[in-house]
């Protein structure tokens, strides 16, 4: 259920968050790309040689990252996905890449990835077999983990498929472990409870003692209808997920499909800041060698990343539903609050919000001062808690913004 829901700041001091994983690792939510909702199981690289999956994707997309101003906005994986290894194990039961696509091996790829200062993230599955049917990790977990150690890699996506579910928590813990034995460090990028709704509400205390970031609900696809499903479960979940989000592992709803085909500019800004409020993991999948300059201006943009990683790290909710209207709201660091109004009205022109309504805006008390970071950058000044103020909001879009007490203010977060 969408609703105010407000604690004292003392309260979160003396109730924090479960303990998480002791990695030192996702201290803010993960930044990074990650091919799969772009360029999916595409293995035919002679007729299809520039998106197959293939070290050369990998390495172009490092290039860009470094030359097109990614790295420097925060994004710093280069995570591959599914259908990356051969079919076979080698002598030693190690997993092994295609030898074709990946001549030079992972390792070099990863040597690659490193000299661009960026880090390499790789997909393997808790089951006998991946979703795509390559070999799984179940019965090599520590075999597997070792591998991506010695091949110096730096984020390990582990997904679920081909496994008994009663079987899961006790695999994704085991995998976990093998992964803090080999003495990198490596992120670990859970599908735990996305696994396990179907047939119970999912452990998310173990879940965060043992993964740094964790799906809970389906594949985004490149939709506006997949954008609104994934809102609207977290929504109507967030009293269960929301808590367990915290500096070293958060609630991953997706990757970012800003820049392909599917949404409108709105929704793409929509996207992007309903991410950052929910300070999921920013995970984009598209293809940076070509992508529109406005959607790379929205992805790169500091302010709404400012946001995404503040050091606060407590996820915002969803505090209202009013109108056709969504209210999103996210406390941050130095007594501040992010608000996302959302327009989920998909017919007519823009509409107006009057601010006061949102749930938050008793920070305002007595005045505060207001930033307006989407649609387009602008001081909205001095406001109070009886403000007038209305904000513009395009069908299927979002305005967001920011507000800063301008008092000694104890405060109220979510």
């Amino acid at each position: 259920m969408c609703r105010a829901v407000f604690v004292l700041a003392l309260t979160v001091l003396v109730c924090p968050a479960a303990e998480a994983l002791d990695n030192g690792l996702a201290l803010k939510p993960t930044m990074g790309w990650l091919h799969w909702e772009r360029f999916m199981c595409n293995t035919d690289c002679y007729k299809d040689p520039n998106n197959c999956i293939s070290e050369r994707l990998y390495m172009q997309m490092a290039d860009v990252m470094v030359k097109e101003g990614w790295k420097e906005a925060g994004y710093e994986y280069v995570c591959i996905d599914d259908c990356w290894p051969s079919h076979q194990r080698d002598a030693k039961g190690r997993l092994q890449a295609d030898p074709k696509r990946f001549p030079g091996g992972i390792k070099k790829l990863a040597d690659y990835v490193h000299s661009k200062g960026l880090k390499l993230g790789i997909y393997a599955d808790v089951g006998k077999n991946t979703c795509a049917g390559y070999p799984g990790s179940l019965g090599y977990y520590e075999t597997d983990a070792q591998t991506f150690a010695d091949w110096d890699v730096d984020l390990l996506k582990f997904d679920g498929c081909y496994m008994d579910w009663k079987l899961l928590g006790e695999g994704y813990m085991n995998m976990s472990r093998a992964l803090n034995k080999t003495g990198r460090s490596i992120l670990y990028s859970c599908e735990w409870p996305l696994y396990e709704w179907p047939h119970k509400q999912p452990d998310y205390k173990a879940i965060r003692e043992m993964c740094n970031h964790w799906r809970n609900f389906d594949d985004v696809y490149d939709s506006w209808s997949s954008i609104k499903s994934i809102l609207d479960w977290t929504a109507s979940h967030q009293d269960i997920i929301a808590p367990s989000a915290g500096p070293g592992g958060w609630n991953d709803p997706d990757m970012l499909v800003i820049g392909n085909f599917g949404l409108s500019h709105d929704q793409q800004e929509s996207q992007m800041a309903l991410w950052a409020i929910m300070a999921a993991p920013l995970l984009v999948s598209n293809d940076l060698r070509d992508i529109c300059p406005r959607s790379k201006k929205l992805l790169q943009n500091t302010d709404i990343i400012a946001i995404s990683q503040d050091p606060l790290g407590k996820q915002g909710q969803c505090t209202i539903k009013v109108d056709s209207f969504e209210v999103w709201e996210r406390p941050l660091s130095k007594k501040r609050l992010a608000i996302a109004v959302l327009n989920t009205q998909e017919i007519g022109g823009p509409r107006g919000f009057f601010i006061r309504a949102a749930p938050g805006w008793k920070i305002c008390d007595p005045q505060c001062n207001v930033t307006q970071i989407l649609p387009q950058y602008k001081e909205l000044g001095v406001q109070t808690p009886h403000t007038k103020l209305v904000v513009s909001v395009n069908p299927s879009g979002t305005t967001l913004l920011t507000v800063t007490p301008t008092s000694d203010y104890a405060g109220l977060i979510l």
